[in-house]
């Protein structure tokens, strides 16, 4: 089994199998951190009506988990495909070959575990909430400094305690938020957030609209 893994038409492979088994020991670790404060449903891609994302299941699990059920579809598919040619062909197909091969299998098979795993999962109803409910929403900036035409990334969180990770932009022209300043959420562009940075102790509702 170890010499199948470590083959040089499988290692491509193994690679994600590898990666798919550390994400699941770090999550294992660190149980019901990642599911509940990552910067996990890609909402900005499911809310933005991609109907792809949709389908592979993001925006109804977290992030983490859809990209295991992934790399485990990538992986394995890749593998038994390796092997079927060898049986067949006597040789194993090239790698970029195997590689598309896997992932067109690998696609729908993500999509049915995604769709299994959200139905057994009870968090995703309480968590998934649509973007517009984060609209007056506080958070802070957390990498980069934005400016018009140049956001930035902020984590703000939801009325259920999800934390999510969007792009804001100052409200009006001119303005610019720093790494660490807090803001409030003030409109919604698409897949950016307008956002004005606000003084430590102005109290507002959090989740009140702008």
């Amino acid at each position: 089994m170890l010499a199948l893994l470590l083959a040089p038409e499988n290692l491509i492979f193994s690679t994600a199998l590898a990666l798919m088994v550390l994400i699941g020991v770090v999550e294992a670790l660190g149980f019901g951190l990642s599911a509940f404060d990552t910067p996990g449903q890609l909402d900005l891609a499911g809310d933005a009506g991609s109907p792809l994302l949709d389908w592979l299941g993001f925006g109804r699990l977290p992030l983490l988990i859809v990209l295991v059920a992934g790399l485990a579809s990538f992986g394995m598919c890749g593998i038994v495909i390796q092997q079927a040619a060898s049986s067949w062909t006597g040789q194993p197909l090239s790698g970029p070959l195997a590689v598309v091969g896997a992932a067109l299998i690998a696609l729908p098979l993500t999509a049915m575990l995604s769709r299994g795993l959200a139905r057994i999962l009870p968090t995703d109803e309480t968590t998934a909430v649509s973007l517009d409910s984060l609209v007056g929403r506080r958070g802070h900036v957390v990498l980069g400094t934005a400016a018009a035409g140049s956001p930035a990334r902020a984590r703000v969180r939801d009325a259920f305690g999800q934390s999510h990770y969007l792009l804001v932009e100052p409200n009006l022209p001119g303005q610019h938020i720093a790494e660490g300043d807090e803001i409030l959420l003030v409109g919604r562009d698409g897949g950016h957030f307008r956002a004005i940075a606000i003084a430590p102790h102005l109290t507002l509702e959090e989740g009140a609209a702008a």
